[in-house]
């Protein structure tokens, strides 16, 4: 496909195992399902450097189970505290603070980095990755929503290669392998609808965090759990979908499916679609993308469609759920305004999740501060960085 955002993967990617991963965000959900991948697979992938925020206790029995000689934490009390955890005996360099997640993407041990950091934190280690010519397995949607257009960049330069982890944009991408030369005249992202799909605006005034982070099929963080209430999450992707395969916001769109059985849809000039089906399970994308082309053994069950039933899907209510529809504006305004967009909701989120503000003024500040925003250059990892301080500072003013 040649407006993926780097060279084509089966062209370039050599079947070379064992693989040595560097796991950034090792804590967090997608962090954890793939290290039980890695455990499964002791074969084919080998753990080289583990990152996390401030969960020490977590990263010492990692680190004691993998034995990375590479970890990096959030700041010098995650660090205290880290190795007083390690077994005797294990003596890991500990790097710290956000330069150190760069230092771990980039670091030569490394074939694959996983970057699974959540939110806006997550780009500069992506970057870095891109930039030394990594396999990057992309789980942090944000980093395209920031600064696509710069990783694009960084990934022709240098050949490193992105596979999607996000379920939808893996399926995208399965749907697409084999088709390397065609184009797709669409392409389309299922959502589950999230605990309060089919409730009127009126309805979600009063909606709580417990009931906001009940999703009913994912097992998924605070953060992506709100965002998959609000239906930002999908439109976060959607950003993502268009700077992974290089098209136009118009041609990708979102289908609530509320089983999360079918994962997306690609569609050709024919007409015809190609679906990628399975029981909703993190572990699936990501070992596809840290040992692809295999599809390995996970000991998962198997879809058996006759006992699903029925799959239903209809049209996202964009009246009660607007998030979806102003990601979908921001990225068709410019470079620029996405970046506003993602420090908004991340602010909006923690916001929400302390209980100081109701359900609806996400959007509204949402409305707001993109309304009030005037397209700016951002075509240095600097300029990013500066419009995204810039705009949470508004957003505390907003909320």
């Amino acid at each position: 496909m040649n407006t993926y955002i780097s060279a084509w993967p089966p062209l370039v990617i050599e079947d070379r195992f064992p693989r040595r991963v560097a796991v950034l965000g090792c804590t967090g959900s997608i962090g954890v399902n793939a290290l039980k991948v890695a455990a499964l697979h002791p074969d084919l992938l080998r753990v080289s450097a583990l990152a996390a925020g401030r969960n020490a206790a977590l990263l010492a029995e990692q680190a004691a189970t993998f034995r990375p000689p590479l970890l990096a934490v959030l700041d010098e009390a995650s660090a205290k505290a880290l190795r007083a955890a390690l077994p005797p005996g294990y003596s890991p360099d500990i790097l710290v603070g956000p330069a150190g997640y760069e230092t771990a993407a980039a670091q030569p041990e490394a074939d694959v980095v996983l970057s699974s950091i959540v939110g806006a934190a997550g780009f500069p280690p992506t970057l870095a990755a891109a930039r030394a010519g990594k396999i990057v397995a992309l789980a942090n949607k944000e980093s395209l929503v920031l600064g696509g257009h710069l990783i694009r960049a960084a990934c022709r330069k240098s050949g490193a290669v992105v596979l999607p982890v996000d379920s939808e944009h893996n399926a995208l991408f399965q749907g697409l392998l084999g088709h390397a030369d065609e184009t797709p005249t669409r392409l389309i992202l299922t959502a589950s609808g999230g605990p309060f799909r089919g409730r009127t605006r009126a309805e979600l005034a009063g909606v709580t965090v417990a009931q906001a982070l009940n999703h009913p099929n994912w097992c998924m963080g605070p953060k992506v759990s709100i965002d998959s209430a609000t239906l930002m999450n999908k439109g976060l992707e959607i950003i993502e979908a268009c700077h992974l395969y290089g098209l136009p916001a118009e041609r990708v769109d979102a289908v609530v499916h509320p089983q999360s059985i079918v994962h997306s849809l690609v569609e050709y000039a024919d007409g015809s679609q190609i679906a990628h089906l399975s029981h909703p399970d993190m572990r699936l994308p990501i070992a596809h993308c840290l040992c692809f082309p295999r599809h390995l053994p996970l000991g998962l069950k198997t879809l058996d469609l006759a006992r699903v039933g029925s799959l239903t899907f209809e049209a996202p209510d964009d009246e009660a759920f607007p998030c979806l529809g102003l990601a979908k504006a921001a990225y068709a305004a410019g470079e620029s305004h996405p970046i506003v967009l993602n420090a908004v909701n991340e602010v909006a989120v923690e916001r929400f999740l302390a209980g100081a503000i109701g359900f609806l003024d996400l959007p509204r500040a949402l409305e707001r501060a993109l309304a009030e925003h005037a397209p700016c250059p951002v075509g240095r990892p600097e300029d990013v960085l500066a419009l995204d301080r810039a705009a949470r500072a508004r957003a505390a003013e907003l909320l």
